[in-house]
C-alpha cells in the first residue's frame, strides 16, 4: 500500500511514480513476521543454527533479520532455564526473526525443509514498511498476503 499526500493508492506504478516526485508518505508491505526458537548450542552443518539461518536469509536476498538471547525460559520438556553463573551453557534459547514477504517466506521455509532443519517457530501476518521512503527502498510492494485467506481482517 502506498500512502501519498492527499491520497491512498496501492499500485507499484504509484509507489515509483510518488518516489520520484518526492510525494510518498509511507510505504507498506503485507507479509509475515516469523520468529525461530532454537538452543543456543544447536548446530547444522558444524555451524551454530541461528548463524546459519542469518547468513541463508541474507543469501536469500531477505532484507533483514535479528537473533536474541533469552534470559530465561521453558520449552516442551517443561524445564526452567536461567541465564545465571550456574546455569549449563547451551540450554537457553535464541530467538531469530524475520519479517517477509510471502515469497520470502516460502524461500526460507523450502531452504529449511530441503536442509532438513528442524526448527520450532511462530508465525503472524504482518503489516510492514518504511516511514518516508529514500530510494535506496525497493519500490515493490507485496498485494496480497494472509488477509486475503479470510482469516484475519484487512487492515
Amino acid at each position: 500500500m502506498v500512502y501519498v499526500r492527499g491520497s491512498r493508492r496501492s499500485d507499484n506504478e504509484a509507489c515509483a511514480t510518488a518516489r520520484t516526485h518526492n510525494d510518498i508518505v509511507r510505504c507498506e508491505m503485507q507479509g509475515s513476521f516469523f520468529r525461530f526458537y532454537v538452543h543456543e548450542d544447536h548446530r547444522h552443518r558444524h555451524r551454530l543454527v541461528w548463524e546459519w539461518l542469518l547468513e541463508e536469509a541474507n543469501k536469500l536476498g531477505i532484507r533483514g533479520g535479528s537473533a536474541f538471547k533469552a534470559m530465561a525460559g521453558f520449552g516442551r520438556h517443561h524445564r526452567l532455564h536461567e541465564a545465571h553463573f550456574f546455569e549449563t551453557p547451551g540450554k537457553l534459547a535464541i530467538e531469530v526473526e524475520f519479517i517477509l514477504t510471502d515469497d520470502e517466506a516460502a524461500k526460507l521455509l523450502e531452504l529449511l525443509h530441503r536442509e532438513k532443519v528442524r526448527l520450532f517457530y511462530a508465525q503472524i501476518p504482518a503489516r510492514f514498511g518504511v516511514v518516508n521512503p529514500d530510494a535506496a527502498d525497493p519500490p515493490s510492494l507485496a498485494q496480497s498476503g494472509p488477509w486475503d485467506s479470510g482469516i484475519w481482517p484487512k487492515p
